[in-house]
């Protein structure tokens, strides 16, 4: 199958779901039994961002940047994350349109979704079927490279495991907000975005906020109030009532608006219903912590002109081209197809 082939499919696959109907209903909801993080709403908010990417527009101006050869395809393993719907798929769409073989070991948490896509994917185009296995168990030992996304702990069983061959492992990393004090509201309310969205279990959700000295909190707190309706979802409300129970035993200050948590803290990723804050004295100083501690940092949301800044409300809208950690997964597969030459 040709490069023009596999861009083709995708962009078909890319039509079917903006045109899912009421038929795939029931595949949301299966997703939702088998994970309840997996709500129909976040569900369909992850194939929405999904159909918006693939278009022929959108693929041709991300593949243009590269230079894509016909040659013998590499057998790439990916062990996908199950933190948000479909967060391993852009694994998959880089290694199927750099010409190389997927071999797929689905998370626990995110099996229905991505089986979804790739049979529909099969049916639009019957020779991926040559070019996608999912693997059950453990991953079958005919595998050139892999890419692999886990906790802190999982990166260094990866490490070990797979030091033998070329790899792309990813670990755990949060993102993070600068406020300025001269946001509006509705900018606010698009954090709430950033925060929540898919409850804050993804890489690219807001898990700490940097404010100035004397900055007025309220205005936060007012913007993020549309939210408040998340409590409502039974496993979030189990870790928000945790946190507080723990603050509250602990005599730890805290804010506290009924729905989040907000509790000063060095630290980047926060626990599920908690946002970790932090003052800064001026913007130069706090844009030379950030690039410190880079390695932790997945996106920063902000209006300031810290380099590659996220617009509010634009962190769960990554484009093709914005990949996790930084790390250029199309590059990484095309130069394995130069090394095996």
């Amino acid at each position: 199958m040709n490069f023009q082939k596999r861009v083709n499919a995708f962009v078909k696959l890319g039509e079917f779901i903006q045109n899912c109907s009421n038929q795939e209903l029931p595949k949301f909801e299966e997703a939702y039994h088998h994970n309840h993080w997996f709500t129909p709403e976040n569900v369909k908010l992850s194939l929405q961002s999904w159909a918006g990417l693939l278009t022929k527009y959108n693929l041709e101006k991300w593949l243009s940047e590269y230079e894509i050869k016909e040659k013998i395809p590499k057998n790439i393993a990916i062990i996908m994350a199950g933190n948000i719907p479909l967060v391993g798929f852009h694994d998959l769409l880089c290694v199927i349109l750099s010409g190389n073989n997927a071999i797929v070991k689905l998370s626990d948490d995110d099996k229905i979704l991505p089986q979804f896509l790739i049979d529909e994917l099969i049916k639009i185009e019957p020779e991926m079927a040559n070019y996608i296995f999912i693997s059950d168990g453990r991953l079958p030992k005919n595998f050139d490279a892999v890419i692999a996304t886990g906790s802190n702990n999982t990166f260094r069983y990866f490490e070990y495991y797979f030091r033998d061959k070329p790899s792309l492992l990813r670990k755990n990393r949060s993102s993070v907000a600068i406020l300025t004090g001269s946001e509006t509201q509705e900018e606010m309310t698009k954090l709430g975005d950033d925060i929540f969205l898919y409850f804050g279990l993804g890489c690219r959700n807001v898990s700490k906020i940097y404010i100035p000295i004397d900055y007025n909190i309220a205005t936060f707190f007012e913007g993020i109030e549309p939210y408040n309706k998340i409590l409502q979802h039974h496993k979030y409300a189990n870790n928000y009532h945790y946190h507080k129970s723990i603050f509250l035993l602990n005599l730890a200050p805290h804010l506290d608006n009924n729905f989040v948590i907000l509790k000063e803290d060095k630290a980047i990723a926060s626990p599920l219903g908690v946002l970790f804050s932090e003052n800064y004295n001026s913007l130069d100083s706090l844009f030379e912590t950030l690039r410190i501690r880079k390695e932790e940092i997945q996106c920063v949301v902000s209006k300031t002109n810290f380099e590659n800044s996220v617009a509010f409300g634009k962190s769960q809208s990554p484009e093709l081209w914005d990949y996790a950690d930084g790390e250029d997964t199309m590059q990484f597969l095309l130069s394995l197809l130069e090394t095996f030459l």
